[in-house]
């Protein structure tokens, strides 16, 4: 795929040379996993690496080194749905690996290490390079989500949202969250173990590269969590507008029973069969009734009108 000598190359077919090489590719690059086979790499760590469902680990022996980390995709078909792809770090004394599951996400890598790489940096410094671009993929990807979130929360306040979709999207954004901080607490972990493992001079010299390592985790993790407690509040406040919205509607409904009760009831008292009621046989005694029912219908309506019930 990608092999960094003087500059970045593209190629088809990787040639592993004795030179030293920074290598871009696929996890299942035949090559790759023959040269390293060829060259004692344990059959374990192929198979840690080649799993899908491996976590975020740190393995070391004496001729390698290998890193596997998470790199957050987003999801093509779903609204703040986000997945997470391995990447696999594999250190010997001349070469370095770089593999990820998918071409694209192999591309991404090499062309932003492009932009960070010099020829002098020694594997140690390369290697946080790699660290310091996944993570900062996963400060985007979180942010993406911030604005996410608050595009949904004018959403609600303008009721111009579906409640299908609001559901869904808070769902995806909870999973995707939660899954975050679960990533970012252990690659916060690996990263310190690599320089617990590092010699003195590297420590010394990338101290404070790997503090800020420490420092965007940090972050991640602090940020994924009030994210979290965000879209908690967000369906708070969808259902305590939904639930304002029912209490209006059935304070109409109470206001309009309230207009009719008194007039149903004089309806009620005229529409009796006694024989003897006194306005049965006044000349005005239906327009009378007309006016009283409309009088106090009027009066009512007045009245509730302040109150505002409708």
């Amino acid at each position: 795929m990608y092999i960094y000598t003087e500059k970045l190359l593209r190629m088809d077919d990787i040639v592993i040379s004795e030179d030293v090489q920074i290598i871009f590719s696929t996890i299942d690059n035949e090559n790759i996993i023959e040269w390293l086979l060829q060259n004692e790499f344990p059959n374990s760590f192929i198979e840690d690496i080649q799993n899908e469902d491996q976590s975020i680990t740190y393995e070391e022996t004496e001729k390698f080194k290998v890193i596997i980390l998470k790199y957050i995709k987003f999801d093509e078909e779903e609204n703040l749905l986000y997945d997470d792809s391995n990447v696999v770090i594999i250190r010997t004394k001349n070469k370095l690996f770089i593999l990820a599951e998918e071409k694209e996400i192999v591309t991404e890598l090499a062309k932003k290490f492009e932009k960070k790489y010099k020829k002098n940096n020694s594997f140690d410094y390369l290697t946080y390079i790699i660290i310091d671009i996944l993570i900062d993929n996963t400060i985007l990807v979180v942010d993406v989500i911030d604005e996410a979130l608050e595009d949904l929360e004018d959403s609600i306040f303008h009721e111009e949202v579906e409640e299908d979709e609001l559901q869904k999207d808070i769902y995806y954004a909870r999973r995707t969250l939660n899954r975050i901080t679960k990533v970012s607490i252990h690659e916060r972990d690996i990263i310190n173990k690599i320089y617990n493992k590092l010699d003195e001079v590297s420590k010394h010299n990338l101290k404070y590269e790997f503090i800020d390592l420490n420092e965007h985790l940090k972050y991640l993790i602090n940020e994924s969590k009030t994210l979290l407690d965000r879209t908690g509040y967000l369906l708070n406040l969808h259902m305590g507008i939904l639930s304002t919205r029912m209490n209006k509607a059935m304070q109409r409904l109470a206001a309009i029973s309230l207009i009719f009760l008194p007039l149903t009831f004089i309806v009620g008292n005229y529409g009796m069969n006694f024989k003897y009621m006194p306005e049965l046989n006044w000349k005005y005694g239906y327009f009378a009734v007309w006016v009283l029912n409309i009088s106090i219908a009027v009066f009512i309506y007045v009245w509730l009108k302040r109150k505002k019930w409708i």
